[in-house]
């Protein structure tokens, strides 16, 4: 996908702003390793932020874009229009090819979420429909309209991207928690399992584990100038001396279209990350270490992204190397430093997991009584279909007995009365051939026998 590199910065808050969010990613894929090098340009990588929705979005910005009038529209719009609704208006005067175009991938989208949802409908019928999630996915068109693409429903694509994408960091911290939180349950489950001796080492090997983690260098505050520098010398391989801001930009803006992006941001905390997480280490958690990465590059664009959409421009990246912050910042708080949930949260998540066994519990005693009565069922019906065999193999022994030929299973007889023939048994012809006799005529062989000789 192709940015809109031609846009004013106001504008890129909207639709190129949206794509660079979905397009940002994190240094590394593979979870379990730590690589220093950028991404490579061309390389395709996992996306992160996934919406539900994003290849629609995509195809509709990719459409949008190929219509002359509406990117013109786009180029003089500031940020409250596009956020109001006024640029929507704007698609009444696209060309026809690109309504059409439009068209065809609303009712697209509009099939594949029906599909989905009959899909789930069909797994939770027996739990019950909860309406109001499945209604949640068509809030980014106008389904009660589903054959065209209005302006209504760019104004919802818009709104629901923007809000989804504002909210990604807070999910992401709750699903975070929650993950902590199993972990650690799971972990006092399987000491209950213990017996007292072997649950005090489990105990101590766990304390010792924490504290090795804990024993790592000091992690410069992200985006500090100390730790930009650190980059500056150990990745650029520049004189930390002759540190120069506005060259630093450039030299990590790597796809040069003047601004920071989420991806290009978190390239920058790997140097940090690899203080405190190594995959070789027991004790150390790569799924924490994607989330301090992700945290790193939340608190960096809060702290440098004046206008909240999602980029940092060199003048914002300027700005934020002449705070107080940036040459004197406070102390970095990693995971380990960090009380991720309190007692009463781990307490309140256990009681919800109980629940969910409870119900998951019943759910799979109510599915042995169902298969049990299925097979109680068959096993009667089994037996019905024995009985009746009986029953008609009794009918066709008595059958012969009276000497009238027995039934099939269509009821048809098997023996055929006289007169008749089965196919092959016909009289053959007195010549030898396989013609039938032809009427009156007597066997030779017959006529012999009853001659009497002189």
């Amino acid at each position: 996908m192709k940015r809109l590199l031609v846009l004013p910065q106001q504008c890129l808050l909207l639709i190129s702003c949206l794509l660079m969010a979905l397009e940002a990613v994190p240094i590394d894929i593979d979870k379990t390793k730590v690589k220093a090098e950028g991404h490579v340009e061309g390389e395709k990588v996992e996306n992160p932020v996934r919406l539900y929705y994003d290849e629609y979005l995509r195809q509709v910005i990719d459409v949008l874009e190929t219509d002359k009038h509406f990117r013109e529209k786009l180029q003089t719009a500031d940020i409250e229009e596009i956020k109001s609704g006024k640029l929507s208006r704007e698609l009444d005067l696209v060309s026809h090819h690109v309504r059409t175009r439009l068209d065809e991938l609303k009712r697209q989208e509009v099939a594949r979420l029906r599909m989905l949802i009959k899909a789930k409908m069909d797994s939770i019928q027996d739990t019950g429909i909860d309406h109001q999630a499945l209604l949640k996915q068509f809030e980014h068109l106008n389904h009660q309209n589903p054959d065209t693409f209005e302006p209504k429903d760019l104004d919802m694509l818009i709104k629901a991207a923007t809000s989804d994408l504002e909210n990604y960091d807070k999910t992401r911290h709750e699903e975070f928690k929650k993950y902590e939180m199993m972990k650690e349950h799971e972990r006092r489950e399987y000491l209950k399992t213990l017996d007292e001796e072997k649950r005090k080492r489990e105990e101590h090997k766990f304390e010792e584990m924490k504290k090795k983690h804990g024993d790592h260098p000091k992690v410069h505050h992200p985006g500090s100038k100390d730790q930009l520098k650190e980059v500056w010398e150990e990745a650029d391989g520049l004189d930390p001396n002759e540190f120069d801001p506005k060259t630093f930009f450039k030299l990590h803006d790597v796809n040069n279209d003047g601004f920071l992006d989420e991806q290009e941001l978190e390239a920058l905390f790997t140097k940090e990350l690899e203080k405190v997480y190594d995959p070789k280490n027991e004790e150390d958690d790569m799924v924490e270490m994607e989330e301090e990465r992700l945290r790193m590059r939340e608190h960096v664009m809060n702290e440098v992204d004046i206008n909240k959409d999602r980029l940092v421009t060199l003048e914002e990246f300027l700005r934020a190397t002449e705070k107080k912050e940036f040459l004197e910042p406070d102390s970095w708080e990693t995971l380990d430093q960090q009380q991720l949930f309190t007692e009463d949260e781990l307490k309140d998540f256990e009681n919800h997991i109980s629940q969910q066994e409870d119900e998951l519990r019943k759910k799979a005693e109510e599915l042995q009584k169902q298969k049990e009565e299925l097979q109680r069922q068959h096993d009667q019906l089994q037996a019905q279909k024995q009985e009746l065999q009986q029953v008609v193999k009794q009918m066709e022994q008595k059958k012969l007995q009276q000497g009238n030929p027995p039934a099939g299973p269509g009821g048809e007889l098997k023996i055929q009365p006289p007169g008749e023939h089965k196919a092959g048994d016909a009289p053959k012809h007195p010549a030898g051939g396989d013609q039938p006799l032809p009427p009156g005529h007597v066997q030779e062989s017959a006529v012999r026998t009853d001659k009497v000789h002189p």
